[in-house]
């Protein structure tokens, strides 16, 4: 697992960025999210997730906040 920083998340929309400590950002989405009831992140939260190829690119997987 890697770390890295919420740069934003859209609640209604249900997806966001992370900034990767390698500074490239990674899509998420808030099924990607681990956590009990509604899931969202904050801007600037820290957070460890994993990195997978998606259709589109890059994106988060198993994003723990920390």
């Amino acid at each position: 697992m890697e770390q890295g920083t919420v740069k934003w998340f859209n609640d209604s929309k249900g997806f966001g960025f992370i900034s990767r400590q390698s500074g490239e950002d990674v899509f998420v989405h808030h099924t990607a999210i681990q956590s009990s009831g509604f899931r969202s992140l904050q801007e600037g939260q820290s957070v460890q997730f994993n990195v997978v190829k998606g259709p589109k690119g890059l994106q988060a997987e198993n994003v723990q906040p920390l």
